[in-house]
């Protein structure tokens, strides 16, 4: 493919500044405070891809937050590529904990970022990422070198669990149809290890309420009398794991795919430094599943966390109270095979069982998700090899990821497609934390090789 580099080294300042200015909108989509802003943000995106060559672009409503679809048609007989990415952000707390304003972008060096890096809500994920595809089709419509059709799906719920993405993709499937789904909301090994996600775990999220007493108590006259809900509520989360931290929720394993040792000698092959790991985590112990790596235990293994507890008095000061309620959210993370919403009824029924007398439980679902695993034998997964070949100059690596993208699994339901994961991020993002960055060499990057696996897809689906 001809001029890529030079279209960006003529356009990357542009780039780098059209990205700035998306990231100044706070697309909160957990929060109705910023309904104005999430809105503005899908006008912006549809004036991106008008920009960038679509010949059709519409702001799709939905109950919630809406969709920006997009497309260039340019030849029945040719193949189409269906892009998905979302414009919707995490909320940006602790705001105490961020160097810089999460919403007034800024460019600094770092170690892993010589070139520099945009500091900002949504850098990473998925703002930047999603906009390099953007910037990719007006390479390829400015050039004329758009080797077969795209379509464009950016949603603006990702971050709540697209609650309103099934119905849109139910509805519209004749809309949506495609060859292959191509999303960049992924990571990869590093800047010289280039990896390819060809798995994704599943997501229950679910919160749960103790409730103990009417009201909140005096701790000195009913402390040892009355079952703290606090108290009951930690005992009741830390029997969730036994000594090896394996988890003791009845029935949560038994669809488990154990991979064979050749599969994980494999995964072993991935470069990955221990002790590199714990100094940039400043933990002096890695901690989990009794068996498995620190890499098998964040991808290829279930897992059980809170996210956040809370009850009784925590302002400044003392108050000496047994709390009426606490409460806690908690997530799992589970692999393919594991089905989102048994695990969740298997979750409530235990959760139930184990609580004490003397406290009332109560387990609300929210969202969840299925697993997923691409071949790497397919057409895609070898269009996308080759175009990193290409811009790298290396083969990359096949990794499953610890993190979810519950819809891969719902358009390949719908829409029959397959789904590849070509993700520019680090795991040094700080995607969903404080101080959340994008490389702009990652950038830069992804736009370089985009076009490649439109063209590798292109000439080996003939």
């Amino acid at each position: 493919m001809q001029n890529i580099n030079s279209y960006l080294n003529d356009n990357k300042d542009r780039f780098i500044n059209e990205l700035i200015d998306l990231l100044k909108i706070p697309s909160i989509s957990a929060d109705s405070a910023y309904k104005n802003d999430v809105l503005k943000t899908a006008e912006a995106i549809k004036k991106s891809l008008e920009k960038a060559g679509c010949t059709t672009v519409e702001i799709c409503n939905t109950a919630g937050h809406p969709i920006v679809y997009g497309e260039k048609l340019i030849d029945a007989n040719l193949p189409t590529i269906l892009v998905y990415g979302h414009y919707d952000v995490q909320p940006a707390d602790p705001i105490e904990l961020w160097d810089s304003a999460p919403f007034e972008p800024v460019i600094k060096t770092t170690d892993k970022h010589p070139e520099g890096a945009i500091f900002a809500r949504g850098a990473s994920d998925d703002k930047g990422q999603m906009y390099m595809h953007v910037k990719a089709l007006e390479y390829m419509t400015t050039t004329n070198q758009l080797p077969c059709n795209v379509k464009f799906m950016i949603e603006g719920e990702e971050e709540v669990g697209s609650p309103n993405l099934s119905v849109f993709v139910k509805n519209n499937k004749e809309k949506l149809r495609n060859d292959i789904i191509l999303i960049s909301d992924t990571g990869m090994i590093s800047k010289d290890n280039p990896s390819i996600t060809t798995g994704l775990r599943g997501l229950s999220y679910v919160e749960v309420e103790v409730t103990g007493p009417n009201r909140d108590l005096h701790s000195g006259l009913y402390g040892g009398a009355v079952a703290n809900p606090i108290n009951i509520l930690a005992e009741m989360i830390t029997s969730l794991h036994d000594e090896n931290n394996h988890i003791t929720i009845p029935g949560f394993y038994d669809k488990v795919e154990e991979l064979s040792i050749s599969e994980r000698e494999e995964m072993a092959k991935a470069p990955f430094n221990l002790e590199h790991y714990k100094n940039v985590l400043d933990i002096d112990a890695v901690y989990g599943e009794t068996g498995y790596s620190t890499n098998e235990r964040t991808s290829i293994r279930p897992t059980l966390d809170v996210n956040g507890i809370w009850g009784g008095y925590t302002g400044e000061g003392a108050k000496t109270v047994i709390a009426s309620k606490a409460f806690a959210k908690i997530s799992m993370r589970l692999v393919p095979h594991q089905d989102w919403k048994e695990i969740t009824k298997l979750f409530k029924t235990h959760f139930e069982t184990i609580a004490p007398k003397g406290v009332k439980v109560k387990v609300t679902p929210h969202h969840g998700g299925q697993g997923y695993v691409t071949p790497i034998n397919s057409i895609g997964y070898t269009a996308a090899s080759k175009a990193y070949q290409h811009t790298f100059g290396k083969t990359p690596i096949p990794q499953r990821s610890g993190g979810s993208i519950p819809i891969v699994s719902l358009f390949e339901q719908e829409l029959k497609s397959k789904t590849i994961l070509m993700g520019f991020g680090l795991d040094s993002d700080a995607i969903h934390s404080p101080n959340e960055h994008f490389g702009i060499w990652n950038f830069l990057k992804g736009i370089e090789t985009i076009p490649y696996f439109y063209k590798n897809f292109a000439e080996l689906s003939k």
